[in-house]
């Protein structure tokens, strides 16, 4: 994860959230009264965000102290302790919602694509993600389907081409924008064509390229449609496939199946954040 993008990505929700400050905190409490605040898992689940959660209240504080009681990528149980973060009781207070929020999402990511994983199990297919996540938090997100064990999609619309449907019809045809995207890059940007039927896979492995996708189509077509694919050239199933009928596709012999569900329509996670009292006693 780059660093120094998370810090300014914090730094912006933080600003956000306070203002010019925590009215109620900065007015209960003195700067030099401690407190420790402790994420509860409130419901099984696979956890991402260590470096949300350290950077989130270094920023507020650096005398913050975070203690981490799972890693990324790691599962948890219900009842759960995540994480505790000692500190001032204001900063902990200002920090405690904007971490909390992102910690629960990432973990709902980071849990689904695990179950996409555990279903996917055992066949050479490989869970990835797409460009379906939410605008401003597209790299916490990807980050937390790879905690799942899952893969990442390209990042953006800059780090790969990917031919659609509507590119083809601009172009006028799967071979024309093919030749066109490779006379004008170099050889490190991989092409990817979305294909709806046998005419246009076979189209597509004669353009050159280097990963076929097969959009909305069954397991069944799927098996049909691969057997025209090169076994050099890369192949994807996407376009209406969820955790509910994945399990259709691990037979189906594609490389990848990359799914949407995994970041665009997750419910977060429920973690609690704790604080201790006086006399050490959590409520």
């Amino acid at each position: 994860m780059n660093t120094l993008k998370l810090k300014q990505m914090l730094q912006q929700f933080l600003i956000e959230d306070i203002g010019e400050c925590d009215v109620t905190s900065d007015t209960i409490f003195n700067q030099d009264e401690q407190g420790t605040l402790t994420f509860i898992a409130k419901e099984d689940g696979v956890f991402s965000g260590s470096a949300v959660i350290n950077t989130g209240f270094e920023l507020l504080d650096h005398q913050i102290l975070v203690e981490l009681f799972v890693q990324d990528g790691e599962v948890f149980e219900t009842g759960q302790q995540l994480a505790r973060i000692t500190g001032n009781m204001a900063s902990l207070l200002k920090g405690e919602r904007v971490v909390l929020n992102l910690v629960q999402r990432m973990s709902a990511i980071a849990t689904q694509a695990h179950k996409a994983t555990m279903i996917l199990a055992g066949t050479k297919t490989r869970a990835c993600d797409t460009r379906k996540t939410t605008p401003g938090l597209r790299m916490l997100e990807k980050y937390a389907v790879r905690s799942g064990g899952a893969f990442n999609h390209r990042y953006g619309l800059y780090d790969a081409v990917m031919i659609k449907d509507n590119h083809i019809s601009f172009a006028g045809s799967i071979t024309k924008a093919v030749q066109t995207v490779k006379a004008k890059l170099g050889h490190t940007t991989k092409v990817e064509v979305e294909t709806e039927s046998a005419d246009q896979v076979q189209e597509a492995v004669e353009a050159g390229a280097d990963i076929i996708m097969f959009d909305n189509r069954s397991p069944e077509e799927i098996k049909q449609l691969i057997k025209l694919v090169p076994e050099h050239i890369i192949t994807e199933a996407s376009g209406g496939i969820n955790l509910t009928n994945l399990a259709l596709y691990r037979e189906t012999g594609v490389d990848y199946i990359s799914l949407g569900s995994l970041t665009h329509s997750v419910r977060a996670l429920d973690i609690s954040a704790k604080v201790a009292e006086r006399e050490g006693v959590i409520k």
